[in-house]
């Protein structure tokens, strides 16, 4: 069964969560994974005209400590880190979604 690298979650760090949330597009991934509050495959997260760029994208959240990927046979299912984000940096996945689904008032 292959192995799928993901950083301890003592390791992740908050500038590298912070970038990876920056995207629209893993944004909206993290937003459906933590929606969903179970794994998901990587084929139901995208369109698969957008497999490279889905690819791209679910690197760079499990990289940044958001999401785990686990082999499945030829599928790849996606779960949010959500606890584990939640103990190291309390609070923040909540704020940034919330965040993001509210109007800002500085526009």
């Amino acid at each position: 069964m292959e192995t799928i690298p993901h950083p301890e979650i003592d390791a992740v760090q908050l500038s590298t969560v912070l970038t990876a949330l920056s995207d629209p597009t893993r944004l909206a991934i993290v937003r459906r994974l933590a929606e969903a509050g179970c794994e998901i495959a990587c084929s139901g997260l995208g369109d698969a005209a957008y497999k490279t760029k889905l690819s791209y994208h679910l690197r760079i959240l499990r990289e940044a400590g958001l999401t785990r990927t686990r082999a499945e046979g030829t599928s790849r299912l996606v779960s949010l880190r959500s606890a584990e984000i939640d103990s190291r940096f309390p609070g923040l996945l909540a704020a940034v979604l919330r965040a993001e689904r509210e109007p800002s008032d500085l526009i």
